[in-house]
């Protein structure tokens, strides 16, 4: 099965609006501050933007405040050229365990992870769907370590669940993960060394101790 280039697929809707004038509403899952900050410079020049942060894999409690402190201050120090608010889901950390339960021991990228990008996108698009948005979609597709075409294969899935629309992204394309790393170095954000979750957090401190550290 062939891949889907969904930047392209974004840049085509892009131009489509720009045509027509439209400046969509757009409801963006944040996973973290620095994963946001190459995303919100990069749509906020189309998009009207209200940043979601659902993350109820996130371990362990000061942790996800720390994370949520640092999005809402990026959003408030950047200048954007359409603007961008900001919601904080539920910390309902239950909902994760519950999807994890029995996929404890699955590798990273496997499919608990699958499961967390279906919960955390979920949600979102309920928000979505009940805030009348224009469209919805996710950083994760951002980090060289989620699958950007089983995420936009749920988004879509979604979208056509609900009766929404789905905005497609390969955010690492065009050296975005890179300006990401830019972006944190210059608003001097805390940048994590894992993903989020106890298993994630568990498998960094192993790889710590045998040196062989992968980015996040």
């Amino acid at each position: 099965m062939n891949k889907v280039n969904y930047q392209k697929e974004l840049d085509k809707l892009i131009v489509g609006f720009e045509k027509e004038g439209f400046v969509p509403s757009l409801l963006l899952h944040s996973c973290c501050g620095p994963c946001s900050s190459y995303c919100i410079e990069y749509l906020s020049q189309y998009f009207n933007i209200t940043v979601f942060y659902y993350n109820p894999n996130i371990y362990p409690d000061e942790e996800y405040y720390h994370r949520v402190k640092e999005q809402q201050r990026f959003i408030k120090e950047f200048p954007t050229k359409h603007p961008v608010s900001f919601i904080e889901g539920d910390f309902d950390k239950e909902s994760f365990y519950l999807i994890a339960k029995g996929l404890e021991m699955e590798p990273e990228k496997g499919i608990r992870c699958h499961k967390c990008y279906e919960l955390r996108l979920r949600r979102t698009a309920e928000v979505c769907k009940k805030k009348s948005f224009d469209f919805f979609t996710t950083t994760l597709t951002i980090s060289p370590m989620k699958d950007s075409q089983i995420l936009n294969e749920i988004g879509f899935r979604l979208a056509d669940e609900l009766g929404i629309k789905w905005l497609p992204s390969d955010f690492k394309k065009k050296e975005g993960y890179k300006r990401s790393t830019e972006l944190s170095r210059n608003y001097n954000m805390y940048r994590q060394d894992y993903c989020g979750c106890v298993f994630s957090y568990n498998e960094r401190q192993r790889q710590k101790k045998s040196g062989n550290e992968t980015e996040v």
